[in-house]
């Protein structure tokens, strides 16, 4: 290896690491905002809805595509919402294109015989997918705000009662709540999607929404004030993520997002990782796209402070982390043979201690946010640690399959919303076997996910003729991420 190639992967792994090292230090502030927050939601002014005048016309919207298996348990929840009826309209907004259209217009059409105004919107085409049919329903709309729900969510219902208030503040565009998940114990990558998703429920969106910074629409479980989805410039469909796209216009035009911890709206996780693969390729990809199209907005923007700015271009960089980690991971082997064979350099390898601290910092905020939902006995403090290192394998194995998507999102491939399938699982006896909505084809990335496990596995066995076992926890629990990707893609598909 010439001196010149190898000073080039030392570049190229160094600056991963300290860009690693940087998104670490805005959680580390995230953590200490969140701690420093002290709710204030008692203080803000709300709409009294026990007086008729002031209680504000509500629509909801249940954007769905094929969702057979949990069409009726939806219609079925939302007709429990509590709410004059004569202040609340239900849009079902059902691109469907399989025979779920026929039991999901039966079931409507019983909800209207009960007096609720209910309607069953169809589309010619998916033009624009999900953005698409919430702005066509919001022509239509008779409700000063929209609550948004996906398939697959099941509010409380006291949940318009928890949320409508706080928009008596007219500076408030949304007000959202924190996902629950009906299945968080159903399996390994169960409960480390709750893990995750945990994190950005608690730390990310207290810490940002404490401080002022800017936050994001959820896709689902939230309300918008109608006004603000117009004067942002309604919904677009340009990226895969939407919500985020929408959520930094309008916060870019001085609205403001209230998110409530305290609120929480069950949902269903992805229990095959097929489904989660294109959750997690959509979530991902969306957010490489909404950098590139929001940016420079966020920092040109006269109307924030540096900070909110920080906060913006790390948020909207997030899911560019994993091609970050994709980079340190593959060039930690090379990286370990040019440390044992030019003791000359051996001063350059201090950068990784950026990594071990990066590790350390993650692993304290995400403690925080762990106990605040689980509690903090010495019990699940020991379950948070089994938790935490198998999440980290697990992201760490997602890490090639995330990293292609963000690259697609950053070059700028348009490619189609593919929907996260829904399975009705709400307990371990439930079974996904049979639902048709799964992939019958094998993600082609499993191969190279495999030759990435027998890569990290030498990478292991390098640790003994070198004599060098820095690096070998990292190496195993690659192997591991990558093993556990690749023989549950080969095992769970339909």
């Amino acid at each position: 290896m010439g001196l010149a190639i190898v000073y080039i992967i030392i570049a190229i792994y160094s600056t991963a690491l300290v860009l690693i090292f940087f998104y670490s230090l805005a959680q580390l502030n995230l953590l200490i905002n969140y701690l420093g927050y002290k709710k204030r939601n008692e203080e803000a002014p709300k709409f009294n809805l026990l007086d008729p005048k002031e209680i504000p016309y509500v629509t909801i919207q249940l954007p769905i595509y094929n969702e057979e298996y949990v069409m009726e348990r939806l219609l079925d929840n939302i007709a429990k919402i509590e709410y004059p009826k004569s202040k609340l309209e239900i849009q079902v907004l059902d691109d469907s294109t399989d025979d779920s259209v026929i039991e999901t217009a039966r079931r409507v059409t019983e909800l209207q015989e009960t007096g609720l105004d209910i309607k069953h919107i169809r589309r010619e085409n998916r033009q624009g997918f999900k953005a698409g049919a919430l702005k066509e329903g919001l022509e239509i709309a008779k409700g000063d705000f929209i609550a948004i729900f996906d398939a697959d969510f099941l509010p409380e219902a006291d949940w318009l009662k928890k949320t409508v208030p706080y928009f008596k503040d007219q500076e408030i565009g949304v007000v959202q709540t924190r996902w629950g998940h009906i299945n968080r114990d159903y399996s390994t990558l169960t409960r480390i999607q709750a893990f995750a998703l945990d994190a950005h429920f608690t730390l990310e969106q207290v810490g940002r929404n404490s401080k002022g910074h800017f936050i994001n629409f959820n896709g689902t479980a939230g309300i918008w004030r109608k006004q603000c989805i117009l004067d942002a410039g309604n919904w677009e469909g340009d990226t895969l993520t939407e919500d985020l796209d929408l959520s930094y216009r309008a916060q870019l035009k001085n609205w403001k997002f209230k998110y409530l911890e305290d609120v929480e709206t069950p949902a269903e996780l992805p229990v095959v990782i097929s489904a989660a693969r294109s959750q997690q390729f959509r979530w991902n990809k969306g957010g490489a796209e909404n950098f590139r199209k929001t940016v420079l907005s966020v920092i040109t923007a006269k109307n924030i402070s540096f900070k909110t700015k920080f906060h913006g271009v790390m948020h909207l960089l997030n899911s560019s982390m994993f091609l970050c980690v994709f980079i340190v991971a593959l060039l930690s082997i090379p990286m370990l043979y040019i440390k044992n064979t030019y003791g000359h350099l051996g001063w350059v390898f201090e950068v990784t201690s950026f990594f071990i601290l990066s590790t350390i910092i993650l692993f304290v905020c995400y403690w925080f946010t762990y106990k605040s939902i689980q509690g903090s006995s010495f019990d699940n403090f020991v379950d948070y640690i089994k938790l935490f290192f198998t999440f980290f394998s697990v992201a760490l194995g997602f890490s090639l399959h995330n990293t292609v998507a963000v690259l697609e999102g950053h070059l700028g491939k348009r490619s189609e919303f593919v929907r996260t399938p829904k399975f009705n699982i709400n307990s371990i006896k439930d079974t996904w076997k049979g639902n048709k909505y799964l992939t019958k084809k094998l993600s082609p990335n499993m191969i190279l996910e495999f030759a990435l496990m027998i890569y990290f596995l030498f990478g292991m066995y390098s640790a003994i003729p070198l004599n060098d076992y820095g690096l070998f926890p990292f190496h195993l629990m690659l192997f591991l991420g990558f093993g556990f990707v690749f023989f549950n893609s080969l095992t769970s598909k339909a």
